[in-house]
């Protein structure tokens, strides 16, 4: 039987929302998620379209070809006057985690990316960058009592990674982690007028920024990925070269907001989950061979993005719910996480669950930047238990406001034992 939602459905989730954006619903979420999923596993959004909170639901749309992307044909049907015609919208849409096939297919092989020799010929580099970051961190706790992780660790080992990676000048490191932080606004849900402007002005400092680099790599091409992706693209694009440039522009853009926001949300998070349980510690100082399952239950328990949006390819029935072609569904991830039907007891963190989580979406999507977010995340862990004595938490931390979408520790304050 098809049910089409009503406005007094849609008001039922409207305040289970502002709780979500409000400090302690950005705090923890979770309590909500649990009475959103209380509402069913298909709820209706209270701007429009639907909220999915069943985990196996969530992972049938995503590798599902008739469910797609959020595209540029898609945002541009939405009109001039909303969120998605937004200079910042348009821009991403035209990122690799934006596109559907055919064109997904041919950026994603011209992409090539993080496969296993890449990885293997990171690691060194992350061991190094981890170690000395380590080394700082222990200096302050000596010099100050505690430390901030996120900011002495968690934000720069993803910079300094793919920072490395790119061949990015190290000056130019902290700017781009700004820029970064900022543009994130034009991918949340209900973005605000201030947000979407400086996502804007983000997205065009970072717009000239890699146009640049692609120009001066043209000029002076080296071993790096930007030189490589230049070959592949002028390839694919013999006849017009400022089409090429933009190609590889749009790639590394996407490589460096994937690599970014998302993996220090990831390693901050992480991080949390050891200090705050002092016999987590004492697991993993035992056992670091744990390190891979301590990350995948982190990557369950509170993952960097709890939302994914896709859009119907064709009217279809979702679980009862009619949802007519180019509805917009909202894949709740950071609620299905916690569904108990996927996951037993799921508000315990258990390092010896095996986890299923849509961390890095599912499908043709899958994040390419997976492997390097894991070799990030195991190196810092191993690391970190093996050379540090065991830290505590100072104090609960501060999250980033009024975001629903993308998790962000402003701080992880923490001392020796």
């Amino acid at each position: 039987m098809r049910t089409v939602a009503t406005q007094s459905d849609r008001r039922a989730t409207l305040s289970l929302f502002t709780r979500l954006r409000s400090a302690q619903g950005q705090e923890d979420p979770f309590p909500l998620y649990a009475e959103l999923r209380s509402l069913g596993s298909v709820a209706p959004a209270p701007w429009g379209g639907f909220l999915v909170t069943s985990f196996d639901l969530c992972d049938q749309i995503l590798r599902s070809p008739a469910w797609l992307e959020p595209d540029k044909r898609w945002r541009e049907k939405q009109g001039p006057r909303t969120r998605w015609s937004a200079p910042s919208a348009r821009e991403i849409s035209s990122t690799l985690p934006a596109l559907n096939p055919p064109d997904h297919s041919r950026v994603r092989q011209a992409a090539g990316t993080f496969d296993r020799g890449t990885i293997q010929g990171l690691g060194p580099m992350v061991t190094e960058v981890t170690d000395r970051l380590l080394d700082t961190l222990a200096e302050r706790i000596r010099d100050g009592g505690e430390a901030d992780f996120a900011a002495v660790v968690g934000e720069q080992l993803p910079v300094a990674t793919i920072g490395n990676w790119l061949a990015l000048p190290e000056a130019d490191w902290p700017r781009l982690r700004e820029l970064t932080h900022d543009q994130v606004y034009t991918q949340e849900l209900l973005p605000t007028a201030s947000q979407l402007a400086r996502s804007d002005a983000a997205m065009a400092e970072l717009r000239a920024y890699f146009l640049d680099l692609v120009r001066d790599r043209r000029a002076h091409p080296g071993t790096d990925p930007v030189s490589r992706w230049i070959g592949k693209w002028d390839a694919l694009e013999p006849d017009d070269r400022a089409k090429a440039d933009e190609g590889v522009y749009f790639l590394a853009l996407f490589v460096l907001l994937a690599a970014l926001e998302t993996t220090a949300n990831l390693l901050s998070t992480m991080t949390l989950r050891l200090v705050e349980a002092p016999e987590r510690w004492e697991q993993l100082a035992d056992r670091p061979d744990l390190a891979p399952a301590f990350i995948e239950e982190s990557l369950r328990y509170d993952a960097p993005t709890h939302v994914i949006s896709r859009v119907a390819a064709d009217d279809q029935v979702l679980h009862g719910m009619e949802v007519r072609r180019d509805e917009m569904v909202h894949l709740m991830v950071g609620a299905a996480h916690r569904d108990a039907e996927r996951h037993p007891d799921p508000e315990r963190f258990d390092i010896h669950r095996k986890p299923a989580h849509l961390a890095f979406s599912a499908g043709i999507h899958y994040c390419l930047g997976a492997p390097l977010a894991r070799l990030e995340a195991e190196t810092l862990l191993r690391r970190l238990v093996t050379r540090l004595p065991r830290l505590t938490l100072v104090r609960r931390p501060a999250m980033a406001p009024r975001r629903v979408v993308f998790r962000r520790l402003m701080n992880l304050d923490v001392a020796l034992a």
